[in-house]
């Protein structure tokens, strides 16, 4: 049996990678729970692996598998779900994760995003990357950046990561968006619209969050995915 803490948290992470394909920071688990601390966080993490119901990686930083579901949370067709954790580490031996083939889909990359100060933006292509098909969503438009800074970490996305962007101009609060700030400067960053200024949100407490009136940022596209190299 578990909690009902437990039983949240899980469907939080499980919920969280269908629709980001990134994992939520612990402080994104803490609020989402309405926990005090993140110590909390790691207690209700803690019972869950003791329980089987997740099992964390060696070799990579708070890395999680989801092994499997309650009854109630499970869903025909799932598999476990990897979360990646928010810095990088050392890798893991190539026999300890096995690689499937998939069809794979290239996709532009357009350069580089600041994950951090914004950097001048990005116009073109610079080379291709082969993702998943499924990592991409309907027949909408995708492109890539490489990862240019820290600013995202707590949210799994560190310097040097390729993540895949869907095109689109419009996100929810707490998607994770390519915004265009004046027209010059590109940025990954945490959306949040508060009346008519937007607030463009760091992962990584070393960064302020910047507000701006919404006239100011256009958003470019929204995060689907994430690959890193090791």
């Amino acid at each position: 049996m578990l909690t009902r803490k437990q039983l949240e948290l899980l469907d939080f992470i499980r919920t969280r990678m269908d629709r980001d394909g990134v994992p939520p920071s612990f402080d994104e688990m803490k609020e989402a729970l309405d926990l005090r601390s993140k110590s909390g966080i790691h207690r209700l993490i803690t019972a869950l692996e003791e329980r089987g119901f997740i099992r964390r990686l060696a070799h990579r930083a708070r890395a999680i598998e989801i092994v499997k579901l309650p009854e109630a949370m499970e869903k025909p067709g799932f598999t476990p779900r990897v979360i990646t954790g928010d810095r990088p580490s050392a890798p893991p031996p190539s026999a300890a994760i096995p690689v499937q083939v998939a069809h794979a889909v290239e996709l532009p990359v357009m350069g580089r995003i600041a994950a951090g100060v914004p950097i001048e933006a990005i116009s073109e292509v610079s080379h291709h990357v082969a993702v998943p098909g499924g990592m991409l969503a309907g027949n909408a438009q995708h492109y890539a950046l490489e990862v240019k800074g820290d600013s995202m970490i707590e949210a799994g996305i560190n310097d040097g990561d390729i993540v895949v962007i869907r095109e689109q101009t419009t996100a929810e609060n707490g998607d994770i968006v390519v915004a265009l700030v004046e027209d010059s400067e590109a940025t990954l960053k945490r959306f949040r619209r508060k009346g008519n200024m937007i607030a463009l949100e760091a992962a990584n407490p070393l960064y302020e969050t910047r507000v701006f009136p919404d006239h100011m940022v256009k958003v470019q596209g929204r995060l689907v995915g994430l690959i890193r190299s090791y």
